[in-house]
Parts: structure tokens; sequence; C-alpha cells
């Protein structure tokens, strides 16, 4: 069935005009950006197919060659979904820019979207001024911690540079288990005692995963 055949009422475009975008699912507000569908599938079927097969939240990471597996996504097509999904990154990225942290809650919220690879750990710091805003965040390296290989020199030599007041490690577990192992532990206590020497507070390590977090300052580690 063509969007055309559909009643006029039931079209993705005449209920957006009249019941605003609120009203439309994640598969009719795609199909209105990309318009058309294929000679078997109109473009809100299209979209359907789309969701259901790769979900919403898998979509904002999906390659173009991925998109392109489903019949009706073109190269255009796979284009304007990443596009879509980089634009709302974007403004992610600009709302939080300057933010000040009054709990690891609001780091949580600041670091989604922003590791490009969750089946690997990242570490980030984050620079942070007088006022606890977010002025800097720095990836510092990729892989399991591990103190021997984490030297205080690279965590901090873009703070000392940036002049930052304070710092705050992230780091992420793609286990979804977010308690702290040995080493991640090693390597905040390595931190520590060199901010107390560099005059750069750490003020907090936080572990993340995909729906909760763990701060070593609001359980008393740090």
């Amino acid at each position: 069935m063509r969007i055309h055949d559909l009643d006029p009422d039931n079209r993705p475009q005449e209920r957006f005009i009249r019941t605003g975008a609120a009203s439309l699912s994640p598969a009719e507000l795609l199909a209105l950006i990309l318009r058309t569908g294929s000679r078997n599938l109109n473009i809100v079927e299209t979209c359907n197919k789309l969701i259901t097969e790769f979900t919403l939240e898998k979509l904002a990471d999906i390659t173009p060659k991925e998109l392109q597996t489903i019949r009706g996504i073109g190269k255009v097509k796979a284009m304007q979904i990443i596009a879509v999904f980089e634009l709302n990154r974007r403004l992610h990225y600009s709302r939080n820019l300057n933010k000040k942290i009054k709990a690891a809650r609001d780091i949580f919220e600041y670091m989604a979207g922003r590791i490009p690879d969750e089946t690997k750990e990242h570490l980030f710091v984050l620079h942070l001024n007088t006022k606890n805003q977010i002025i800097k965040n720095e990836l510092v390296s990729i892989g399991t911690l591990n103190a021997a290989l984490i030297h205080p020199r690279e965590v901090f030599k873009s703070a000392i540079r940036e002049s930052a007041h304070a710092i705050i490690l992230v780091h992420n577990h793609p286990s979804g288990d977010v308690e702290p192992s040995n080493a991640d532990r090693q390597v905040t206590d390595l931190l520590k005692q060199a901010s107390a020497i560099i005059q750069i507070e750490l003020l907090d390590h936080i572990i993340v995963a995909k729906t909760e977090w763990f701060s070593f300052r609001e359980r008393s580690f740090l």
C-alpha cells in the first residue's frame, strides 16, 4: 500500500499538521524525513521494518552498509538517517556545553552518546573550572584500565594546559557491571596521589554503563 492510498486522516504528514510531532510513532517521524518508499513497501512500512530489525537505539550508531541491508534503503536514505542522529548527538553536546556538575548523575547524563565504541573500555578526563563547569573532555586511553599503563602525566597534561581547576575521571564497563575492579581502584589511588602534588583536584572517578553508574566519591572510595 502506498502512502497516498491511506485514509488522509491517517497519513503521517496530515496527522503531524493536525496534532503535532508527539502524536506520531518513531517510524512515522522517520518516514517524514525519508519521504518515499519502494515498489513493494510504503515508507512507513520500510521505517517500521528498520526499527524492528535494529531498534531505535541501535539506529543511532549504525553504519550506512548495515542500513542498506533493508530493502528500500539506498545510499541517500542511509545518509539521511545517519544525519538525523548526528544532529541529535550534536544538540546533546551543545546543551551540555559548560554544564555545571552537581552530582554523579550529571556526569552519567553528560557522557550519554560520547563513548565511540561501547564494546571497549574508554578512559576520559573531564576538565572543570572553579564553578564546576565542564570546559573540556579528553579521551586518554582505550582498553582495560591498568595502573602500570595509565601514567599521571597523560591524565594531567591537558588539564594543566587548559588551566583546569579540577578533573573527573570517567570510564565505561562494556559488561554493564559498574562495580570497580582492583585495577580501577589502583588507578584511582595513583591519580589521587598525583592530584595532590599537582594541585588539580581529582573530584571523582565515575564508572558508567548503559543504565547505571558508580561514583567513587559518592560511595566514599575517594
